[in-house]
């Protein structure tokens, strides 16, 4: 299921979908060149979305170049050898489509979604771009702009906006998650044309993609023109070796201080926690929205409605291939001190641990469950890049199917358990977000 930081969150009506949980279909396979395909066939709008999820994100980068795997998300929509600078969103525009990219810790992701009569053209976009990309010094200069002014506006000019690398250099010694995406711009700017050169023909090959379709297609013909447009690729030349740090535990609680364009002060935990799709992981997730999704959750109901120390707080854990975190996030009233925000947060920590939770909110969280996977198979690239990542991820792309049974399954003394597993001070870092004095 995708999930987002800082998710504007609604709440569906209280409904158990169980029985009409639509199964999606598909088809996958694999071409010579070990390009993964998946392909999902579904008539109900005259849409389709053609996507391309590569198994490179930021924790494949060399520690002194970071920043490359997001960088490449822009830079691949320079053109190709066949598409002129510039052009790419055209053809999109032209078609009466739309496109996009994300990049994570550990993918990469575009996608166009098109009217189904133009999937020959999402095709031969995307096989241009993992093909014929234009690399070359004008794209890696323009996009050195781009991408220096999207961390001003995102980062360094967004109250809280240092808030995710402040944490992942605390949190993590030694595994690259201690950086995030968007990287450091003098890495940037030190690396050569080869060096992009390098991280492409490395990365962007097919035995290292997924290719997703969904949407109204023909499963036989959608087949033919994958193989016209994608099967002259060649294999990559070099072995690309997973990630296979393993980071040590926190020996005890880290704390700090940091101090901000703000106007409000901020209290921002982060709890290691383990590897997406484990059993803990899913008991996280429902505790993690017990806590902080909706306005009747525990949170809310404490610290913004009850004492008002908060005009937000938000618990959220991050899916991530290896060990990752899980974050709160809380911003105090005026004149309220962190210190007591934090010793309110810590209490409602401590009622989950000491404890089970009711059945109203057992049930709730998971009626709430049931909603958004219901809403997620509306979209078609939501199926699409759902697809892709339960593949890439897990190697089973069934699990779009399957793993709402998987959160269904998890407990009430389930939840209790983790919260005192995982969520106790030795495991955690605390900061405090506060104003600078001439902020």
């Amino acid at each position: 299921m995708s999930k987002h930081l800082f998710l504007s969150i609604f709440f569906l009506p209280i409904l158990s979908f169980t029985a009409q949980n639509p199964k999606i279909d598909f088809v996958e396979y694999n071409l010579k060149n070990g390009l993964k395909v998946i392909l999902h066939e579904n008539h109900k709008t005259p849409i389709v979305a053609v996507s391309v999820m590569y198994h490179v994100g930021a924790k494949n980068e060399n520690p002194e170049r970071t920043g490359f795997a997001h960088f490449f998300e822009h830079l691949l929509f320079e053109g190709s050898e066949n598409i002129e600078r510039g052009e790419f969103f055209k053809y999109i525009e032209n078609a009466g489509g739309t496109n996009n990219a994300n990049t994570s810790n550990d993918r990469t992701f575009y996608y166009e979604v098109l009217p189904s009569n133009q999937l020959e053209l999402g095709l031969w976009l995307e096989s241009e771009r993992l093909m014929h990309a234009k690399i070359d010094t004008i794209g890696v200069e323009t996009q050195n702009e781009v991408v220096k002014e999207e961390k001003r506006l995102r980062i360094d000019n967004q109250p809280y906006g240092s808030f995710l690398a402040e944490m992942n250099k605390r949190a993590f010694k030694e595994h690259p998650y201690r950086w995030t995406t968007i990287g450091k711009m003098e890495h940037l700017d030190a690396a050569t044309l080869d060096e992009f050169m390098d991280f492409y023909h490395k990365f962007y090959v097919p035995e290292n993609a997924i290719l997703s379709i969904a949407g109204d297609i023909n499963i036989a013909e959608t087949k033919k023109l994958v193989e016209a447009y994608f099967g002259p690729i060649p294999r990559g030349e070099n072995k690309i070796e997973p990630v296979s740090i393993i980071e040590p535990p926190l020996a005890n609680e880290i704390r700090d201080t940091v101090y901000d364009n703000i106007q409000l002060p901020g209290v921002m935990m982060a709890y290691r926690i383990p590897e997406a799709g484990t059993e803990d992981f899913y008991a996280i997730e429902l505790m993690s929205m017990i806590l902080s999704q909706g306005e009747s959750s525990r949170l809310n109901k404490k610290c913004v409605e009850k004492t008002e120390s908060a005009m937000y707080v938000g618990a959220f854990p991050f899916d991530s291939e290896d060990p990752g975190l899980s974050f709160v996030f809380a911003i105090a009233n005026s004149d309220v001190e962190p210190d007591k925000l934090e010793l309110e947060i810590n209490d409602e920590f401590k009622k989950i641990q000491s404890e089970l939770i009711s059945d109203k909110e057992y049930d709730k969280v998971r009626n709430m469950l049931e909603n958004d996977f219901i809403y997620n198979f509306t979209s078609m690239i939501g199926i699409a890049e759902d697809l892709a990542n339960y593949e890439m991820y897990y190697g089973d792309a069934n699990l779009i199917n399957t793993e709402l049974e998987r959160y269904l399954k998890v407990s009430k003394e389930d939840i209790q358990r983790v919260a005192n597993k995982y969520f106790v001070p030795s495991n955690r870092v605390v900061l405090y977000y506060l104003p600078k004095e001439n902020g």
